[in-house]
């Protein structure tokens, strides 16, 4: 008998399908920082839990940690410059 196996459930991509709606209606500055802080969060329980090493393309979860401090700092200043213009 063949264990039944699951099916593939794409529901990562009905996710970024919102985030890119949300960022194509509400601004995109702001929708890069709420994303990062969220990743900020995320990452830094993950470390205080005992995360060494991340799925993330940049492996170390500091490098990912200044990487989404990066560009919360760049949505910021977006954000600064739009308003200062």
């Amino acid at each position: 008998m063949r264990p039944q196996t699951v099916p593939f459930d794409p529901m990562r991509l009905c996710v970024y399908t919102s985030i890119a709606l949300l960022a194509w209606i509400v601004s995109p500055p702001v929708m890069i920082m709420a994303m990062s802080a969220l990743g900020i969060v995320g990452y830094v329980r993950a470390v205080r839990a005992g995360l060494t090493r991340s799925k993330c393309v940049l492996r170390e979860p500091r490098l990912v940690l200044v990487y989404l401090g990066s560009a919360f700092v760049a949505g910021a200043a977006a954000i600064v410059v739009r308003f200062v213009r």
